[in-house]
């Protein structure tokens, strides 16, 4: 697993299709998508180290983690059979929201071509892979499967971290009619704490520290004046890092939030401006080449 570096970000490229492997814009599919300036085409590497495995098995050793830098949850397997048209079963993104989630455990396997081209093993003993080989409509898919194929071949990009510091949000999204179905439910809960200046913060939800409102809407904008308003900061210049489950890592949200997940929670650390937590704050890239 020597092209994942615990922390980094990284592209996946199938090598057949040319396409890259993209958390979707309903937060929980998982697509291949041409853009590769884009956060939901970058991948961070959480490598979990469960033991003190040898060897490419599937025992203790350490596992490679995927969470998305767009929206922070992690690729998974799943046991739901794939859309029709595909083959195996249905990947998507979910929550770490126990210590130990076998659906989230990948290893990377030298595939024989390339250094930088890999097959992803899922911990239940099938593969990544794409979609669409000989059906161009169905190219976008994504799923899992045992049943050896070119498709489950990934070319690792590696992003370099941004050296300017957070990326600017969205602006504003227009507003919607009040008839949308968006404005028909509370919206999301947004669960959100404080971070200490060191970047401190307590895990447990249920900690005094811990706060929440409804918030309608996918604008990052919008959300990041809101969580402003609540901690009583004059400078809306925060960062808001989205955390997908009680042992998932933070993901620095600069994109709007997901069209999906209306009447569900999203837990967020707020950083604020100019404190050691704020800076010690890394983005993928994505605009490099």
């Amino acid at each position: 697993m020597d092209h994942f570096q615990d922390g980094h970000h990284v592209r996946l490229r199938s090598r057949v299709q040319r396409t890259y492997l993209h958390a979707a814009a309903d937060g929980e599919s998982v697509t291949l998508s041409q853009p590769r300036a884009s956060m939901n085409a970058a991948w961070a590497v959480h490598i979990y180290d469960g033991g003190d495995g040898e060897g490419e098995g599937d025992g203790d050793g350490p596992y490679l983690l995927l969470h998305s830098a767009a929206y922070g949850r992690y690729l998974s397997a799943t046991a739901t059979p794939a859309r029709r048209g595909h083959h195996g079963l249905r990947v998507e993104l979910r929550d770490y929201d126990q210590p130990e989630v076998e659906a989230i455990k990948w290893r990377a396997i030298g595939s024989g071509f390339a250094d930088d081209v890999v097959m992803l093993r899922h911990v239940g003993g099938s593969y990544l892979r794409a979609n669409g080989k000989y059906l161009p409509w169905n190219s976008t898919g994504v799923s899992v499967d045992d049943k050896a194929s070119s498709m489950m071949y990934w070319i690792v990009e590696p992003i370099p971290l941004r050296e300017a510091g957070i990326p600017a949000i969205p602006g504003p999204l227009p507003n919607r009619p009040i008839f949308s179905a968006i404005f028909s439910s509370r919206g999301r809960r947004i669960r959100f704490v404080l971070a200490l200046e060191d970047g401190y913060y307590p895990e447990e939800v249920d900690a005094d520290d811990w706060r929440q409102f409804w918030f309608r809407g996918r604008s990052a904008f919008s959300l990041r004046g809101n969580l402003a308003a609540h901690i009583d900061e004059d400078d809306p210049n925060i960062a808001m890092c989205v955390r997908a489950g009680r042992h998932g890592r933070l993901t620095p949200l600069v994109v709007n939030l997901p069209d999906g997940g209306y009447g569900g929670t999203l837990e967020i650390v707020v950083f604020l401006a100019r404190t050691p937590g704020y800076d010690a704050l890394r983005y993928p890239d994505v605009d490099a080449q």
